[in-house]
């Protein structure tokens, strides 16, 4: 098996190092990590070294396979990786139309949401509290509950996760899942009960922790 190594940003802030990071958990995989510290002096020198990018997560695979020297950078991708990796983990649906709906769902996280991001920055030292949102973001919460809601119902009576089982798509929304819990968002019953189903992953208790733990803060 490759060896890996993760290069991520605090883990306060970085809602795109956790995505892979719980892919990876999830997968079962044995991996370093590395921490940079986002808007430091030092930060943007140190992500170069990893990664023409500039921009972190980075995945290093290094070992006797066919990914061994190849870096990978963006979270999506990085994902995408780890399921190739660790077939077995069931990173995808098994469906071929779960698993296209599956990947169109974490597409639109990763290139949508804009009002979500810029009204609930991703903030895991913040004390939970309610926040004025503008009707843009509004609409995107209603976006959110909508797409949750039709693949709970359609594709999740096999566990309590966007597809029954956790995939790479509940990997992509976790950030927007803490988000929705800092900012106390109000959301309807189905909704509300996925998003306490990702907050209970011990991979993502695990990571509020030691985010709650790093000396590192930014003022928002």
């Amino acid at each position: 098996m490759a060896f890996l190594t993760l290069v991520i940003g605090n883990k306060a802030y970085s809602s795109w190092s956790l995505r892979p990071w719980l892919a990876l958990r999830h997968a079962g995989a044995v991996f370093d990590e590395r921490v940079i510290p986002l808007r430091q002096p030092e930060t943007k020198p140190e992500i170069l070294a990893h990664s023409a990018a500039g921009k972190v997560p980075v995945l290093h695979i290094d070992g006797a396979t066919v990914w061994g020297g190849a870096t990978v950078w963006e979270s999506l991708a990085i994902c995408e990786a780890v399921a190739e990796l660790y077939p077995a983990a069931g990173l995808w649906p098994d469906d071929p139309a779960a698993r296209a709906l599956a990947r169109a769902a974490a597409t639109e996280m990763h290139g949508g949401f804009p009002e979500v991001r810029k009204a609930f920055p991703m903030d895991l030292k913040r004390s939970p509290a309610e926040r004025p949102v503008s009707e843009a973001a509004v609409s995107e919460i209603a976006r959110l509950c909508a797409l949750w809601g039709d693949l709970r119902g359609r594709f999740g009576l096999g566990g309590p996760f966007l597809f029954g089982r956790f995939t790479v798509a509940d990997a992509m929304y976790a950030p927007v899942c803490a988000r929705f819990d800092t900012y106390r968002v109000p959301l309807d019953e189905v909704s509300l009960a996925y998003v306490r189903a990702v907050l209970a992953l011990p991979a993502m208790i695990e990571w509020r922790r030691s985010a709650q733990e790093e000396p590192w803060e930014i003022a928002y």
